[in-house]
């Protein structure tokens, strides 16, 4: 079966049509796949390499590739597919059945061998002529001694990136081809450096190279698809694909997020104080409960404050020490709001006897605030921070060492993300070192500056001395 025939296979099956259709989208496929991704179908190649926008249904696509090709090679094949976790390599493999359910349905009335179809255990799918898919870990030592075709998605997000390709790459030695395909995270990972050998170093290895944009993606049918799946009352059924396009921009907290993660625009890893590769190692894993304290006995809890009223967020974070790590155990953001509603905010947080030490941006508008909390929990507990060069530096080099030794740890969220990705180390020309950020709809960096004032607050002030008199 070619991939054509398979298209026209997968319309009918899966009934798809335009008589349901609710949605405002204005340029629909032309068959099952979009343009891109019947391409890559298509493309024999023993190396591909993509770069892609987050969310445009590549995994899904390369799914559909492997079950056409296993299902009818003349031989058994195996397949192994790797992902940044076993949950998303098992997506893949959910999506191989569905391929395999619908082309089945279709192929049975020719009495094709695929209706042998079976399903083995959780990781792996095998098919009637013996050909295999299976989910691997991404511990690069489990590509050892595995021979066949290599799919290893999102690559940029594997920690060990050179060595699982140094690992799986020889495996197809005696056959098999190798597909590479990831959204871009930074400069710093071997995922980028690929890119730049086969765009600027004359492809030495020969890849078969795409590259698709979230703009490309709607420009081929990327919104009809998604409408086609989503609910009548869902908001998106009513944007364009230009108003779809700006939606998934003013989502992201900033324009670098935004080019990083939809227009295959790698961030630039130099200029940012923190990496990416730092911060992600930092965040919760999905689904922890990273709210529960870790000594639920007694825990001892820090708050940082950075303050802003009208330019610039409040954001209040506390975080629990616990042994040398820090866990992020709270942060209330405040955009525009009165510094009433702040105060109270902040001041039942301070009332708990876990609330060891406050550290306050008393900088600017944030005297008053600070001294008011002073006034009302004493000194040692709150105490006033000045935002000078010197200070900023104080905060900025102790939480990058943080980050860089794995003893912090907070919530996975795309604003926080891009607020640390904010900082920018620069040098005067007097050789000091300066420290900035750009302005945009997610703060001023502010949820960085807080984080530094929280783990300042951590550093134990000495204590009042108390005196007694008499016997």
């Amino acid at each position: 079966m070619n991939i054509h025939d398979a298209n026209n296979l997968l319309i009918k099956n899966t009934r798809q049509t335009d008589v349901l259709f609710v949605g405002k989208a204005k340029i629909r496929p032309q068959t099952f796949l979009m343009a891109d991704q019947a391409r890559w179908a298509a493309d024999d190649s023993k190396y591909k390499f993509c770069i892609k926008s987050r969310q445009i249904g590549w995994s899904w696509n390369d799914a559909f590739t492997q079950t056409i090709r296993l299902a009818y090679a003349l031989g058994p094949t195996e397949t192994w597919v790797t992902s940044r976790d076993e949950a998303q390599a098992q997506n893949y493999l959910r999506d191989v059945r569905f391929f395999a359910k619908h082309l089945a349905l279709k192929v049975r009335q020719h009495g094709d061998k695929i209706l042998g179809i079976r399903f083995g255990a959780s990781n792996y799918i095998q098919f009637a002529n013996g050909s295999r898919i299976h989910s691997l870990s991404s511990n690069p030592d489990a590509q050892a001694g595995k021979r066949g075709n290599r799919v290893i998605d999102e690559l940029a997000l594997h920690e060990q990136q050179a060595k699982l390709l140094a690992v799986a790459m020889p495996g197809t030695t005696w056959g098999g081809s190798v597909s590479i395909f990831s959204t871009p995270r930074g400069t710093d990972t071997e995922f980028h450096r690929m890119q730049m050998e086969i765009e600027h170093n004359g492809n030495p290895r020969g890849f078969s190279y795409y590259k698709v944009t979230l703009e490309e993606a709607l420009n081929q049918g990327l919104l009809y698809k998604i409408q086609s799946q989503l609910p009548p009352e869902v908001p998106v059924q009513q944007m364009d694909e230009a108003d779809f396009f700006n939606f998934k921009k003013r989502e992201c907290a900033n324009i670098e997020t935004f080019n990083q993660e939809y227009m295959c625009i790698s961030a630039d890893e130099e200029s940012a104080f923190l990496s990416y590769d730092l911060i992600t190692a930092a965040e919760y894993a999905h689904g922890s409960d990273w709210e529960k304290c870790a000594n639920e006995a007694d825990p001892e809890l820090y708050i940082g404050v950075d303050i802003g009223r009208d330019k610039d967020l409040t954001v209040i974070w506390a975080v629990e020490k616990f042994g040398s790590t820090y866990f992020t155990r709270g942060i209330d953001v405040f955009e525009k709001t009165p510094f009433e509603v702040q105060e109270k905010s902040l001041y039942e947080l301070l009332s708990l006897p876990q609330v060891k030490r406050c550290c306050i941006d008393q900088t600017g508008i944030g005297r008053q605030f600070t001294e008011r909390a002073q006034n009302r929990f004493g000194k040692y507990k709150v105490e006033g921070v000045t935002f000078t060069q010197a200070m900023k530096e104080e905060l900025a080099f102790p939480l990058r060492m943080a980050f860089e030794d794995r003893t912090i740890k907070i919530p996975s969220d795309p604003q926080i993300r891009a607020d640390l990705r904010a900082i920018k180390k620069e040098s005067t020309a007097s050789g000091n070192v300066r420290f900035t950020a750009d302005r945009s709809e997610a703060g001023h960096a502010d949820r960085f500056w807080a984080l530094g004032l929280a783990l300042k607050a951590t550093k134990q002030k000495r204590a009042p001395l108390e005196i007694t008199i008499g016997y």
